[in-house]
């Protein structure tokens, strides 16, 4: 895992590792396939509409943490007291263990272990050029920015009346940012890192952040918008 792009190396690790990680975590789908349906009706896994490598469309595969219908009712992201978001979900969401199901992902091809966050099709057209460099790889199921923006996204949008306007104009480029630092200097060592605060992220419950040596200035893009809004 030296390059900035996909190679065939780390296509190997992905699929040895996310097979490995399927079979030991086979108890923990099953307690969190059962939770989920206990908690409310509807699926156990939400297939999130998502743009991966050379803008093809793909499903992520997520617990469902959310009621149903939540996609019709609401802003394409929320925070941590959105009414759409069931008990369990609260819980999925602070431990990041609704991804888990994204290990499918990695496995069929359409996701890396590592990599810049997978995105939604409806804030494609908020990136600027430079941004779409990160089109040409296959999303993560963890990666730089999901760490940093675990928590702290959810709890800025919690008062928000726009939330999907706060996201483009004060959340986005930032962590397109640090996806794309990521992406120029990606290393086994960098990788092995966001490894570790991912785990450390599922262990404290939300509440550890990507460590200082991964992360970078804010974008300037993101930086002129909040200039432009003051």
């Amino acid at each position: 895992m030296t390059s900035g792009l996909d190679t065939a190396g780390r296509r190997f690790v992905d699929v040895v590792v996310a097979t490995v990680l399927l079979v030991v975590l086979a108890p923990w789908f099953v307690a969190v396939a059962v939770a989920v349906r206990l908690d409310s009706p509807g699926p156990i896994l939400y297939r999130a509409p998502r743009v991966g490598r050379a803008n093809q469309p793909f499903r992520m595969l997520k617990f469902r943490s959310m009621r149903p219908d939540a996609d019709l009712l609401g802003a394409g992201v929320s925070g941590q007291h959105d009414a759409r978001v069931t008990r369990v979900g609260h819980f999925l969401r602070m431990t990041k263990l609704d991804e888990l199901p994204q290990l499918l992902n990695v496995l069929g091809g359409t996701m890396t272990l590592v990599g810049p966050r997978a995105e939604s099709p409806q804030y494609l057209i908020h990136y600027l050029p430079h941004e779409r460099t990160l089109l040409t790889v296959r999303p993560g199921l963890t990666g730089p920015g999901q760490i940093e923006f675990t928590r702290r996204q959810a709890a800025a949008l919690n008062d928000v009346d726009e939330p999907d306007r706060y996201y483009v104009e004060h959340q986005l480029h930032d962590k397109l940012a640090l996806d794309l630092d990521y992406l120029g200097n990606r290393t086994l060592r960098r990788d092995v890192a966001i490894v570790v605060a991912t785990i450390a992220v599922v262990l404290n419950g939300g509440r550890a952040a990507l460590p200082g040596g991964l992360r970078r200035p804010a974008s300037s893009a993101g930086q002129n918008m909040r200039n432009a809004r003051s």
